[in-house]
């Protein structure tokens, strides 16, 4: 939230203070833009001119492209709101044409889809059961009724979602009106084996994060592991995208990758699979939730 400027003595005592530090508002900056002299000055000066502290910063400078991606998280009077600071940064972002974002550190509220595969569900709830996830779930939707007992044993509220050929249309606004309801932020599908339409993808642009398995585009179909073990594999592996029109081909966020060797059958070969789908899609969605992921044309920059 946005913050009103205060003196310099204020200020000073407000970063040395450790009783006031604990009550600081953060923040997080998030930026890109053509590569050029005096754009991390401007950034600083105008969080210490607001008597900001900085708490961590990271940037890459893409010499393929030209571009500079920056992400810096700051603290300061919890009378500031990204609406107001982004307001106020608009003239340095208008300068070095930005493309920007405030964020307070608010959880992001999350809303998982799930199939008849609940091994990443179950993963996501232990993980924000636990704080570590970096969000809060607060709606589980799935096309089948096979782990309500998971989502109320959570005490996540459960949407049954049937999707048929005839129905898809109507599900998917169902499933945007659920959205708008709970003010999502963001939507996982935790193997969540629907193929969504290019609408629906439209509508959750960045917003939408899917997984599978990495034997794509190579093991496309059913019974990929059997395919995978026929082929003698020597790596298991599993990437978490944002979703797009393009079937499994959205920007990468995080991938992980398990070496295996000629014993692994393809019962074993799947749950090795398995956890690496939990562990890529977890990281994925903590780095979103973060503001750690920058959009970059069909690619994505991670600061971690």
């Amino acid at each position: 939230m946005t913050l009103v400027a205060t003196d310099s003595s204020t200020s000073t005592l407000t970063q040395n203070d450790p009783r006031v530090k604990d009550q600081a508002q953060k923040f997080v900056l998030t930026l890109s833009c053509v590569e050029r002299a005096g754009i991390v000055q401007a950034v600083t000066t105008f969080l210490f001119e607001r008597g900001f502290n900085i708490d961590e910063h990271q940037q890459f400078d893409d010499g393929l492209r030209e571009t500079l991606h920056l992400r810096t998280a700051f603290s300061g009077s919890p009378e500031y709101t990204p609406e107001r600071l982004q307001e106020e940064f608009s003239s340095i972002a208008d300068r070095f044409d930005m493309k920007f974002s405030f964020h307070d550190q608010t959880k992001q509220r999350i809303l998982v889809m799930v199939s008849k595969f609940g091994h990443c569900l179950n993963d996501l709830i232990f993980r924000w059961r636990g704080g570590s996830l970096g969000g809060d779930i607060v709606l589980v939707v799935s096309n089948h009724e096979t782990h309500r007992a998971m989502a109320d044993a959570a005490g996540l509220p459960f949407i049954y979602l049937p999707v048929t050929p005839e129905t898809k249309a109507d599900a998917e606004q169902r499933l945007l009106d659920l959205v708008d309801e709970h003010n999502i932020d963001l939507v996982v599908l935790a193997r969540y084996m629907q193929v969504l339409s290019d609408d629906l993808c439209r509508s959750l642009e960045g917003r939408a994060i899917n997984i599978h398995h990495s034997f794509l585009p190579g093991f496309k179909g059913a019974r990929p592991y059997h395919q995978a073990y026929d082929r003698g594999v020597k790596l298991v592996g599993a990437t978490a995208h944002y979703v797009t029109a393009e079937l499994d081909e959205g920007p990468i966020i995080e991938q992980e990758v398990i070496r295996v060797d000629h014993s692994y059958g393809p019962t074993a070969l799947s749950t090795v699979g398995q956890d690496a789908e939990a562990l890529a899609l977890s990281r994925a969605v903590r780095w979103h939730c973060e503001h750690r992921v920058l959009l970059d044309q069909t690619s994505t920059v991670v600061f971690r």
